[in-house]
């Protein structure tokens, strides 16, 4: 390899890498930010609704759901799949919603952080295996 295409091929790796490190740096910070807006649901969980029927009036709940025995119910010390959240726009509707929210964009920032690390060990190694 030229001297030219050498200084060429290292200028394109710390290019690259340049541009992954920023992009980790801007994913960390939006994996802080959405940390601290507040609690994410547990795995598993998702919040779905219902409806119930009484005589000719349909009512329309939500309740948090998982797919494990993860919440406490009130008047019994066994778990249950679910968590009655009320109706449309309670403070716990709303709250399971958003931490439902929160857990599916950390759990997408943290899979692309990894990946984007893993892409800085490629670079790194692809470099390494080329001069051998």
């Amino acid at each position: 390899m030229g001297r030219k295409k050498y200084i060429e091929s290292e200028q394109d790796k710390l290019d690259r890498m340049q541009r992954l490190t920023e992009a980790i740096a801007e994913i960390e910070s939006y994996l802080q930010f959405f940390e601290d807006k507040g609690e994410q649901a547990d795995s598993g969980c998702w919040v779905v609704r219902y409806q119930v029927r009484q005589k000719d009036k349909i009512y329309w709940y939500y309740k948090l759901q998982a797919d494990r025995r993860i919440f406490e119910q009130k008047n019994s010390q066994s778990l249950s799949k679910y968590q009655h959240l009320g109706k449309a726009g309670t403070i716990a509707h709303v709250d399971a919603v958003m931490g439902v929210l929160r857990r599916t964009i950390i759990t997408e920032l943290e899979s692309t952080l990894i990946s984007l690390k893993s892409c800085v060990v490629d670079i790194a190694y692809d470099e390494e295996h080329k001069s051998r």
